[in-house]
């Protein structure tokens, strides 16, 4: 019998374990029985031309979508179409750990500039202990340039080496949430009646994000039960960084852009909102894991017993690419995030444990659905581009004489040529897409970038395998082996 502690260390092992025995089975297979991996890689890549073009189908839609809601002014919407809007409050997290003024700055303006009514705005810069001078500097700055721009600006400093945490953006906004509870409850204010927004601080958002979100939260049927998730943009410093940054910085968008169109999937990621009544509720952001974002809306799910959504906003909030000085350091703060994200497989565990828990109250479907979209996409993520690029090929090149005159062998090398030649389809349309969404350009930059930018997705292969597949392999065996990670901050930088 199973301790809870072997039970949990098994839920954790299993993701790795399917993507190591993938990668070990597919290479002596390759040799001990070719014709079984090829059959294999060719189902393979079948599979992924249908990914390829549900992805390029619900982009497109979710593109449609968000040239559509930009061209709306909600702050008129506001007060044409809903009667209440002036009841409901909204509480921003700002959280800071070691950011310049610059960075602080721009955001914080943004969220001012976004404001359609001031006085129903509370900003909460949440910041650190362990780095409590260069936080307590910041404050002073945002209290002097910020401080009539909103009905409050809350400020509070997350204890170092506190019991049961792991240090990070996790743990900061747990703390300042339990804090702004104290606060909303002195006020009298009703839980429902209040929008919590989570901004990571370089976030910039769009000048009608809030009116935008406000128009969503009161026209829900029940807004309570729902996170609010906008289209990651990160094209603040797009045009001074690195190209393979800047196609990974696409690729995240177009993702979060196609997964708002599949409602169905959607989690939230990065910058996103809720009510305060379900952050109460499910009890604040997890301050023990590294994947808060996504986390909170499972801790929701579970909560409200499988009744819980994310609503798509598709309205942009633009951050930050992690460009350093210099472009090995660039790649190694590239690699950090991609791996701090992998990370997210820890939610594989969690989910297989807590939904044992729940026995019949979550419809067996909806727990295997969670699950599988948690797993497969960990397991995509580490090994599609190894399959494509590498794996694919190699029982073509070790098969011996009598696999090599066979029929499936003649035609296999075509086969996977126009499969992948569809697939690239997916690559065009990213490319394409890519340059109505980039910043305006600066001077400095001649016209001709515009070129480079839609040659550097020839490097895309190269990146999914480098600084995608490699950082998730990295996580997923951390995770295996039960060596956990902790929070790493991204390092981001503008000229």
């Amino acid at each position: 019998m199973l301790t809870d502690y072997q039970r949990y260390r098994l839920y954790e092992i299993l993701p790795g374990l399917t993507i190591w025995l993938t990668l070990i089975l597919g290479i002596l297979f390759s040799f001990i029985k070719p014709l079984w991996m090829i059959y294999f890689i060719i189902l393979f890549d079948i599979y992924w031309v249908l990914k390829v073009i549900n992805f390029a189908f619900y982009l497109v839609t979710a593109w449609f979508r968000f040239r559509r809601v930009k061209r709306v002014d909600w702050k008129d919407a506001l007060h044409h179409e809903i009667t209440d809007y002036d009841t409901k409050r909204h509480i921003v997290f700002l959280t800071v750990y070691n950011e310049s003024w610059d960075v602080v700055r721009s955001a914080m303006q943004s969220v001012c500039d976004a404001c359609y009514d001031h006085t129903k705005f509370t900003i909460v810069v949440a910041g650190e202990e362990k780095n409590k001078e260069h936080c307590e500097q910041i404050f002073r700055h945002v209290e002097q340039t910020f401080g009539d721009c909103f009905a409050d600006t809350v400020f509070t400093l997350h204890p170092s080496d506190s019991d049961g945490e792991i240090p990070g953006k996790g743990s900061n906004l747990h703390f300042a949430e339990t804090q702004m509870k104290v606060y909303v409850d002195k006020k009298g204010w009703n839980y429902d009646d209040i929008i919590v927004t989570v901004f990571d601080i370089d976030t910039v958002c769009h000048s009608g994000y809030f009116a935008y979100l406000t128009y969503l939260y009161c026209t829900h049927p029940n807004p309570t039960r729902s996170s609010f998730q906008p289209i990651a943009l990160y094209n603040n410093n797009m045009w001074e960084s690195p190209s393979i940054l800047r196609i990974m910085a696409f690729s995240t968008t177009f993702w979060t852009m196609m997964s708002l169109a599949r409602q169905d999937s959607l989690v939230t990621f990065s910058s996103h909102s809720m009510s305060f009544r379900a952050l109460v509720d499910a009890g604040f952001h997890e301050k023990r894991i590294v994947s808060e974002d996504s986390r909170i809306f499972y801790q929701c799910l579970l909560k409200y017993d499988g009744e819980y959504e994310v609503t798509p906003m598709y309205m942009p909030v633009s951050m930050d690419t992690v460009r350093d000085d210099n472009w090995w350091q660039s790649i190694k703060n590239l690699y950090g995030q991609q791996r701090r994200w992998a990370w997210g497989v820890e939610h594989v565990p969690y989910l297989l444990w807590e939904f044992r828990k729940k026995g019949n109250k979550i419809p067996l479907w909806k727990k295997f659905k969670w699950v599988f979209i948690e797993w497969e996409g960990k397991w995509s993520w580490c090994l599609a581009a190894l399959i494509i690029t590498i794996l694919g090929r190699l029982p073509l090149w070790v098969a011996g004489p009598e696999v090599r005159q066979s029929a499936l062998f003649f035609n296999a090398p075509h086969l996977l040529e126009v499969l992948m030649l569809t697939a690239m389809t997916g690559l065009m349309l990213s490319a394409i897409l890519s340059i109505p969404i980039l910043p305006k350009r600066p001077e400095v930059h001649s016209k001709h970038m515009y070129i480079i930018m839609l040659l550097q997705w020839i490097l895309l292969p190269i990146a999914m395998i480098l600084v995608a597949a490699i950082p998730a392999i990295d996580a997923v065996t951390h995770l295996m082996f039960g060596k956990y990670l902790g929070f790493n901050v991204s390092q981001k930088k503008r000229n």
